[in-house]
């Protein structure tokens, strides 16, 4: 057992002993400053070129409170205090705030979320490219209220497109991008009610494969959807969880193969192993589903089986580029949200450490001169962190105090809400009995929930590239599709946009890199 008086005497000692030295002379301070000045000035020279590519990085669950804590999981991880570290998004020159709710709801969820943020439409809680007329899990309110995303309009410009995730390829955030679905719910037909097969409805894998046919890319998790009930999964053979759920027979894998032109390249592939033997060169369209429902958490990942985020973002690049009109990619850090509902702040953070590399991999393979990226979230948690904590304390580390009420310690890390809410021998758990630092440790909630809930606060918006500050304030989330679509010359609003062969000379700018440059022996 730690001594709570030791955990305050090292706390305290390190209040001192954590400062660098350079921090100390008021020079330091002032000369960051005044660079952080000359960069805003810099600013005003906004870029105002077409965006060739367009790239969405969505944290989901990733509220401002998981930016700060995974900004300093991110120092930690090498080696330094953590907070005066930068993560990818922090460098962009634009940052915004995103009002999050559903048109029923003051806390969303990520269905009515990626409808706003993806279709430009806000809509009702649990369901995904519909407007506000179509009423959750029923059916018959969808026809007629259908609406298309921004991968739609950027596929209708003649650009390639794709969804790289590590949730389901078809959970709540992909959805949106190609499914019009009442309930987020129905992933396969084996999930939906009889009355919604009865008046027509499609299973949300159904319309991945059906509803926009040419999707250059397509990866994360998601397998068992695709295949007929009971149908045995190829990795895991024995478990019956990972078995194929298809009422209808169909195999969607088969059916995705068969749209795809005899003179183009296509690869399925189910393993990390496949996707990195992969001639990008020779690969016109790619579906990669690396486990049966979602993909691993990071921490958990087995290196042979399942790719990271960044690899896949990598490869998705890769193979997006080779299109000289230009691309849309859609990149869903999907766990992140998983962690928090499972009260686990480790697995959530070190998800969002590594979608912030995959943004940085992002950026060294193309230029913002002619690529719009924006970063964001679909919504917040009940996930918080404080009790003045000295600088350098481990994210996952204790406060420096005890609790002046039950004097016992606690975690920086507290959620107000979900499973990690327990009562010994009728008194809030002493965490010092506990290994707290557990990859699975679930953090001590104020309220007990089997999954902790989301937050309703506004998330951020970190933008950079053409027309990135058009992204600038606090916005409606509907807001932010319209945005990537006008830098695009995409959709409807195109008034301010040259007719298309001298749009296309100015879309043509230096993005197209090399494939060479990037060997995937270096990339990863």
């Amino acid at each position: 057992m730690i001594s709570p008086f030791l955990v305050l005497a090292i706390g305290t000692c390190l209040t001192s002993s954590l400062v660098p030295e350079k921090e100390k002379d008021p020079k330091y301070w002032r000369n960051q400053a005044q660079e952080t000045l000359k960069y805003a000035l810099e600013l005003q020279k906004l870029n105002t070129n077409v965006a060739k590519n367009v790239i969405m990085f969505l944290g989901d669950g990733m509220g401002v409170s998981t930016v700060t804590a995974a900004r300093i999981l991110k120092g930690q991880l090498h080696h330094n205090p953590g907070e005066e570290t930068r993560l990818e998004m922090d460098k962009f020159p634009f940052v915004a705030l995103s009002k999050t709710y559903n048109t029923n709801a003051q806390v969303p969820d990520s269905a009515g979320t990626a409808t706003a943020y993806l279709c430009g439409v806000k809509a009702n809680e649990g369901t995904v490219g519909v407007s506000a007329a179509t009423e959750r899990s029923r059916c018959n309110t969808t026809q007629g209220n259908e609406v298309t995303s921004i991968l739609r309009w950027a596929k209708d410009a003649g650009k390639s497109v794709g969804i790289v995730t590590t949730t389901r390829v078809n959970h709540a955030t992909p959805s949106a991008a190609y499914a019009h679905s009442a309930d987020r719910d129905w992933y396969s037909d084996n999930e939906m009610p009889p009355e919604a097969l009865s008046q027509g409805c499609k299973d949300i894998a159904y319309q991945l494969m059906h509803n926009i046919r040419d999707i250059e890319v397509i990866m994360g998790g998601g397998r068992k959807y695709m295949y007929p009930k009971n149908k045995t999964d190829v990795e895991y053979e024995t478990d019956e969880k990972a078995r194929g759920t298809r009422l209808d027979g169909l195999d969607l894998v088969d059916i995705w193969k068969s749209f795809k032109p005899r003179h183009k390249h296509s690869h399925f592939v189910w393993n990390r192993t496949e996707l990195l033997a992969l001639d990008l060169y020779n690969v016109d369209y790619l579906l990669g589903l690396f486990e049966p429902g979602d993909m691993q958490y990071e921490l958990n990942r087995n290196n042979v089986t399942d790719p990271s985020l960044s690899e896949m973002v990598t490869v998705a690049i890769q193979i997006l580029q080779k299109n000289p009109r230009g691309f849309f990619l859609l990149v869903e850090g999907g766990r992140i949200d998983h962690g928090h509902h499972e009260g686990k702040a480790k697995q959530a953070l070190h998800e969002a450490v590594e979608m912030d590399q995959a943004i940085g991999q992002a950026g060294i393979m193309t230029s913002s001169e002619d690529t719009l990226t924006v970063v964001t979230a679909d919504h917040s948690h009940v996930f918080t962190f404080g009790g003045y904590t000295p600088r350098g304390n481990s994210i996952f580390g204790l406060a420096p105090m005890l609790s002046d009420t039950d004097k016992k310690p606690f975690t920086a890390i507290l959620y107000g809400n979900g499973p990690g809410y327990k009562v010994v021998g009728g008194e809030r758990e002493n965490v010092s009995m506990v290994d707290y630092a557990h990859n699975n440790y679930q953090a001590q909630s104020a309220v007990p929930l089997r999954h902790e809930t989301h937050g309703g606060e506004d998330v951020a918006v970190f933008s950079k590239g053409p027309m990135a500050h058009l992204l600038h304030g606090v916005h409606e989330q509907n807001y932010i599709p319209h945005v990537m679509a006008y830098a695009a010359c995409i959709g409807a609003n195109l008034d301010h946009c040259a007719p298309a062969s001298s749009a296309g000379s100015l879309a043509a700018g230096p993005l197209l890199l090399p494939l060479a440059l990037f060997p995937l022996s270096v990339l990863f």
